[in-house]
Parts: C-alpha cells; sequence; structure tokens
C-alpha cells in the first residue's frame, strides 16, 4: 500500500453506467492517506433522475471512502453541480464525512490550495441550465462509443488505450477555449483569495500546471480519464492514473510549477 498525505479525487459520477467504479475500487485498496477530497460529482443525480441504474460496485465505493473516513482519514466532501442537492447539507458530517461548499487545504510544503468544484465559474452550467445537461448526455454518449472503439482496438491488437473523449476535448477549438478559460477564469478566482494554487474538477481534464501566477490542479474524472491527484508526505503534487488494465501506472511526478512570480519564488524557497 502507498502512503500519501492527501488524495483529491472528483467527477467519479456514481449512478451512471460510464462510472468506472471497479478501476476506482483497485485505485483506492492501493493508497492510504490522511486526507481525502471528494471534489464535486461523486453521485450523479442528474442522471439517476433520468434513469435509475445503482450496481453493487457503486454500493462498494461508498462503503470503501466510510470505512477510510472511519479509520483515521479525514474525508470533505465538496459538492458539485451533478450532486448539487447536496449543498443544502453544508456544514454537517455525515459518516464522519464532512460536507463543506469549498475549502482550503495547506499542504505539507506550505501551498495554501482552494479547493473547490469549479461549477460556479462554468458560463454554460449557470447560465443555461438546459445546455449544460445536453452536453452532458452528449459527452456521456461519446463515453459509451470509446468504450466500443478501445474494444475493437483491444481486439485488433492496435495499441492501448485511446480516448476519443479526450481527443475531441483536447482538439476541438471550442473545447479547447472553453477548457483554456474556465482554467484562467478558476485562476483568477484564486489569485483574488490570495491563495497559492486550486485543485478543482467539472470539466474532466486533469491537468497540473501554472495558469496566470497561481498552481492550477484539475483532479480529471473516473469515467473517461481514470485520474486523480495526490500529495506526498513532503508536499510534492503528482497526477496518477489507473490503467485500463486495472493496473496503477503513476504519471512521473512533476516539481511545483515554475511560475514566475514573486508568489511562486517563495512557493520554490
Amino acid at each position: 500500500m502507498k502512503r500519501v498525505r492527501t488524495l483529491f479525487l472528483s467527477d467519479i459520477h456514481l449512478g451512471t453506467r460510464a462510472c468506472q467504479a471497479q478501476r476506482l475500487l483497485v485505485f483506492l485498496r492501493e493508497y492510504d492517506c490522511e486526507f481525502l477530497y471528494l471534489i464535486g460529482d461523486i453521485i450523479d443525480l442528474w442522471a439517476l433522475k433520468r434513469s435509475f441504474y445503482w450496481p453493487a460496485t457503486h454500493n462498494t465505493v461508498v462503503q470503501k471512502i466510510l470505512r477510510m473516513a472511519r479509520h483515521n482519514t479525514r474525508v470533505f466532501f465538496i459538492p458539485g453541480n451533478h450532486d448539487e442537492a447536496l449543498r443544502q447539507y453544508v456544514g454537517m458530517s455525515f459518516g464522519a464525512v464532512d460536507i463543506v461548499a469549498d475549502h482550503v487545504h495547506v499542504t505539507a510544503a506550505g501551498q495554501r490550495l482552494w479547493i473547490m468544484h469549479g461549477d460556479q465559474y462554468d458560463q454554460v452550467t449557470t447560465c443555461h441550465r438546459w445546455i449544460s445537461i445536453l452536453g452532458d448526455m452528449s459527452y456521456t454518449a461519446l463515453v459509451h462509443i470509446n468504450r466500443l472503439l478501445s474494444l475493437s482496438r483491444r481486439k485488433l491488437g492496435v495499441g492501448g488505450h485511446w480516448s476519443l473523449a479526450d481527443y475531441a476535448k483536447r482538439n476541438v477549438l471550442k473545447a479547447v477555449a472553453y477548457i483554456g478559460d474556465f482554467e484562467k477564469v478558476a485562476a483568477h478566482a484564486t489569485l483574488q483569495k490570495k491563495l497559492d494554487g486550486v485543485v478543482c474538477g467539472h470539466i474532466h481534464t486533469a491537468a497540473m500546471k501554472p495558469v496566470d501566477g497561481v498552481n492550477y490542479y484539475n483532479c480529471g474524472d473516473w469515467v473517461d480519464s481514470c485520474t486523480a491527484l495526490a500529495e506526498h508526505t513532503d508536499g510534492q503534487m503528482e497526477l496518477v492514473r489507473s490503467t485500463p488494465e486495472l493496473q496503477l501506472a503513476a504519471v512521473v511526478p512533476l516539481a511545483p510549477p515554475a511560475v514566475e512570480t514573486p508568489r511562486a519564488e517563495r512557493l520554490r524557497a
């Protein structure tokens, strides 16, 4: 078992057929942590309203998290837009899980990180809810198509896992612009709070980089990319990924982003 100080997870989307709960269970069984942040869209209440789906593996994920909370892991749950109904319980605790609107996490290296889901900085989500729901359904369909393509690629022996959804997000101009705008707005809000960095989710695009003077971290998701962020005991942040074969493949650890600002200089000191 790997010991880390903190794990950050977002966009698990329990209650959907696209959720890769089994891979998440393998991941969680590999790690022991002091803090666990669940950064929104953990349970997809939108999807459950459309069609109820809750297999045993999804229940096991919830039970695993509750066991962690009972055994010396401090668990924070920040509701996102897909589980926004749980925002009415902010400030309460259930099964040793603290429900909060957002949180400031101080790493072992002294970085002050703002933990929030991020939907409040998405104009589509906040101003045009029906477009957001339509986009969610389209994304889910894209993920299902990708699963069929991946199965075909494996049978044909053509390379490893390839993500159609990720390809679209990184190569369709409007998607690239949307992601860039979201990152900049999140970074600007973090600067206004005079914090060193932000850890968020929402856009299902894992990242760890400097953006406009702050350290920007995005957990990714457990629908397509199956990624998480980990803080090691020395405060170093790392982006980790679960492989399709249910074996963990850690991304090469990245040094804290070299943001050329006085604030970044203090972080590196």
